[in-house]
């Protein structure tokens, strides 16, 4: 019964979200739309998914979180499987500098001077290349490395097996749970971003679908504020919101069944087997 209340809370908001994206405008501002949508409109869905921009900013997100999310997992698997090692030289120091960057960074000014001499405004590597490493996942990688059974990589080592044979085909496979949960974390991240785009993009051609949507709502808002428009820009001011958020999560949604079974059957895949 616990269970029930805590699905029913939790899907609550997606599906209210849901039915008012199909909504009419005066349904939404007078509040009676619940889990049903109140007199149907798709006009805010055409006014979006009309524009070519908008599918050249969607292929735009896809290819950034993928690359994105690649290179992520790339550095943050191989740094969190060397500093899980204790007799690494300097790990301590390597663990304390990935640390300090929770808690520092330079700031805005200087990160946007740095990427601009490196020559990365206006490109994908602005986007995939500053957050490529979230200290949070790598120390939730370290730890698990370092609860796998060491008898493993002793096996491998005397069979004759390098570190990197070892990472690639012992510890890997071995760990399909913890790389499932983080390709999740890091591509919801890659996706849902918009202010570093935001930041280093000056090219409309450039942007995610993020930021279109994002400008969307901005000049909805506006237009809507000022009067402008008249009904239609009344619609799509009361809408937008709803439709940003559905288009928005709905690739996540589709992901996720597809990830889940790791949470669930990869939790033993690290034992050892007698």
């Amino acid at each position: 019964m616990v269970l029930v209340l805590v699905m029913i809370v939790t899907l609550y908001p997606f599906v209210n979200i849901l039915a008012q994206s199909f909504s009419g405008e005066a349904f939404i501002t007078s509040g009676q739309v619940n889990l049903v949508p109140r007199g149907f409109n798709l006009d805010t869905y055409g006014t979006v998914m009309g524009d070519r921009l908008f599918w050249v900013n969607y292929r735009n997100t896809v290819v950034y979180t993928v690359v994105a999310t690649a290179i992520a997992m790339v550095l943050t698997t191989t740094f969190a499987y060397a500093i899980s090692k204790k007799h690494l030289r300097g790990r301590g120091l390597f663990i304390g500098l990935a640390v300090f960057t929770m808690f520092f960074n330079g700031g805005l000014i200087p990160n946007y001077v740095l990427i601009n001499e490196l020559g990365m405004t206006n490109t994908i590597w602005a986007i995939v290349i500053p957050n490529a490493i979230s200290v949070f996942n790598l120390l939730v990688m370290k730890s698990f490395f370092e609860n796998m059974p060491e008898e493993l990589e002793e096996a491998a080592a005397i069979d004759g097996l390098s570190t990197y044979g070892t990472l690639l085909r012992i510890v890997l496979p071995l760990s399909k749970a913890v790389i499932a949960t983080m390709v999740l974390f890091y591509a919801v991240s890659f996706w849902n971003s918009w202010f570093t785009a935001f930041l280093y993009l000056d090219d409309a051609e450039l942007y995610p679908v993020t930021v279109y949507l994002r400008n969307l709502i901005a000049g909805a808002t506006t237009a809507s504020s000022l009067g402008a428009g008249g009904e239609g820009a009344a619609q799509v001011s009361a809408n937008i919101q709803s439709v940003t958020m559905v288009l928005t999560v709905l690739p996540i949604v589709l992901l996720y069944p597809f990830v889940q079974k790791y949470f669930v059957s990869g939790i033993m895949l690290g034992s050892v087997k007698g």
